[in-house]
């Protein structure tokens, strides 16, 4: 699985990219972040609140019941505002 991420959330883990791989069990997106949460105290802080971020799995906006498999691009990053 390919994790990106950006603004403060790649500032508070020190990585912008990487690839990963979760347990079997991880199959939803909640999963996943649950999972990112329990990586050590920079991914603890990064997704301490889950309502400040965005997840997108494949390019597409995901929500917490959505699937995530082992070959998905998946994005993490703070909610955008327009100008």
């Amino acid at each position: 699985m390919k994790m990106l991420y950006f603004a403060w959330l790649k500032t508070k883990t020190g990585v912008s990219e990487e690839s990963v791989t979760p347990p079997a069990e991880v199959t939803k997106v909640s999963e996943l972040l649950a999972w990112q949460q329990a990586r050590g105290p920079a991914f603890a802080d990064a997704f301490a609140d889950l309502t400040a971020l965005r997840v997108a799995v494949n390019q597409e906006y995901a929500g917490p019941d959505d699937q995530v498999a082992a070959d998905d691009e998946i994005a993490f990053f703070p909610p955008v505002t327009g100008g």
